[in-house]
């Protein structure tokens, strides 16, 4: 009797919390996919570490098309309604860690020392490069 083969099991992303890996989670699930979340516990019980513990979303190798296109799927938003820039009002706004030096100084040594302050992301105009 020859053993049965398996399919291979890949990580098709990783999320930064635990809410944005649950929503794609459901979203596939309510596609009929089937997934699975790891580290999730982790990420929740050390959110200030979460470079190091992100939520990893599983999938089949056989399903990464049909997952891709399900999860690059985007709902418009109304202009009205994008985050923009209050010094310029620019809709040209993403986030990520700040670029201050302070900022990050400060994070980083409380991290060392103290293990309290994560490293925040913010948002960023690429226009003015005004940080909120």
């Amino acid at each position: 009797m020859e053993p049965e083969k398996q399919e291979p099991i890949i990580v098709y992303r990783a999320f930064e919390n635990s809410v944005e890996a649950n929503l794609a989670k459901t979203k596939l699930d309510a596609f009929g996919i089937p997934c699975f979340l790891t580290e999730e516990n982790l990420a929740s019980l050390y959110p200030i570490h979460n470079p190091r513990f992100s939520v990893r979303l599983h999938i089949f190798e056989r399903d990464y098309e049909q997952v891709y296109d399900i999860l690059s799927e985007t709902v418009p938003i109304p202009d009205d309604e994008l985050n923009r820039c209050p010094r310029c009002r620019s809709a040209r706004v993403e986030l990520e860690y700040t670029r201050k030096l302070g900022a990050r100084l400060a994070t980083i040594l409380s991290t060392l020392f103290l293990a309290l302050f994560p490293l925040k992301k913010v948002y960023r105009c690429q226009d003015c490069h005004h940080e909120f």
